[in-house]
C-alpha cells in the first residue's frame, strides 16, 4: 500500500533564525522613542490643563480683589484710546 503513495522528496524547512539582539545604541534609541512619545502625550494633556488652571486662578484672584478680566480689558481699552 505504501508503495503506491508517492509524495516526492521532502523539502527542507526554512531555518528560522533568532532575531539579532539589539545593541546598546539600538536599545537606547528605542527607549528614547518611547520617552518622546510619552512626553508628547503628556504635553497634549497637561498644557490645556495648565492653561485652564491659569485662567481659573487669574479669575479667582481678580474676583478676590473685586474686579474681573472684562473690567481690566475695558480699562486697558480706555487707556489706549486716550493716547
Amino acid at each position: 500500500m505504501t508503495t503506491e503513495l508517492h509524495e516526492g522528496h521532502l523539502e527542507p524547512t526554512r531555518l528560522v533564525e533568532a532575531p539579532a539582539k539589539l545593541s546598546w545604541r539600538d536599545k537606547r534609541e528605542v527607549r528614547r522613542r518611547k520617552r518622546v512619545w510619552f512626553e508628547e502625550i503628556l504635553a497634549w494633556i497637561l498644557v490645556p490643563v495648565i492653561l485652564f488652571g491659569c485662567y481659573w486662578l487669574a479669575t479667582i484672584g481678580l474676583a478676590a480683589v473685586g474686579t474681573s478680566p472684562e473690567a481690566l480689558l475695558d480699562g486697558f481699552k480706555t487707556i489706549t484710546n486716550s493716547l
